[in-house]
């Protein structure tokens, strides 16, 4: 986890975000992309420059740059690399094109959630990234002043399109001493027996170079309640999950489990994508 990309926007919950980045930093010795997109509305097919002018993109530009700079020099940023980036863009698009442009290993973002007709319809720019990209990323709900990954649930079925980026849950576990909960959630709809479930993960890990870990088999109602249920049950520090980036309908009517998490849990969540 050498190369963080923090987006922001400067809202608590961004600095949340920014603090726990900074935490992850000073541990592997890593460095901070700090992002900031300006959103400038636009008109028909006008150009940014076309629907605002010059000085007044120059004062949004300006603004932006001074909160910046005020944020870097927060005593929790002491002794971190860290660089600024400002563009015009809208945020969600910028937020990925970044993360590759900037060959990031993880993405730090802060979310306070989204319910009802806004999560429906709408959704938050953390859930679109959540989807949409390669890097993994982490939702920070919360200020956490001692980030820790001690205890990591990693919730899953366990099928062979798991294990490409279970690799990268792999390596952020060893990174972070985790003790490994593999979570198997049962549920009326998809039910598995003991006997069968265990098999199951057992013949997964065996794949990988792990060796803190424990398997669990929890049954619920549905998944996302059976993870948030069994995290809260050993009081996890984070939870994992892999997302498929489902998109269109097949995203409005499937819904994905990564964004609910995102949406409802308070402890944090990071994602891998499939």
């Amino acid at each position: 986890m050498k190369r963080i990309l923090v987006p922001t926007d400067f809202s608590k919950h961004a600095e949340y975000a920014l603090k726990v980045a900074a935490q992850i930093a000073k541990k592997n010795d890593g460095e901070i992309f700090l992002l900031h997109m300006l959103e400038l509305p636009t008109t028909g097919n006008d150009a940014v420059t076309r629907a605002h002018d010059i000085p007044e993109l120059m004062f949004f530009k300006n603004a932006a740059v001074a909160k910046l700079d005020e944020l870097m020099d927060a005593d929790y940023l002491d002794g971190v690399k860290i660089s600024r980036i400002i563009q015009f863009e809208m945020a969600f698009e910028g937020i990925i094109k970044n993360g590759e442009a900037h060959n990031a290993d993880l993405i730090v973002m802060g979310s306070h959630g989204a319910n009802g007709f806004q999560e429906m319809f709408i959704g938050s720019n953390t859930e679109k990234v959540v989807r949409n990209s390669e890097v993994p990323v982490l939702v920070i709900k919360r200020e956490e002043d001692a980030f820790s990954a001690t205890k990591f649930v990693f919730a899953s079925d366990f099928s062979d399109e798991i294990k490409k980026p279970f690799e990268k849950v792999v390596e952020f576990v060893n990174k972070f001493g985790s003790h490994l909960y593999l979570a198997n959630i049962n549920t009326p709809n998809n039910f598995k027996s003991t006997k069968v479930a265990q098999k199951q993960m057992d013949e997964f890990i065996a794949n990988f170079k792990i060796d803190n870990y424990s398997t669990h088999i929890y049954n619920d109602v549905n998944v996302e309640k059976g993870i948030l249920h069994f995290a809260k049950s050993i009081d996890a520090d984070i939870i994992g999950m892999s997302t498929h980036g489902r998109k269109g309908l097949s995203h409005f009517f499937n819904g994905s489990i990564s964004e609910d998490l995102v949406n409802h849990a308070k402890r944090p969540v990071i994602t891998f994508k499939i």
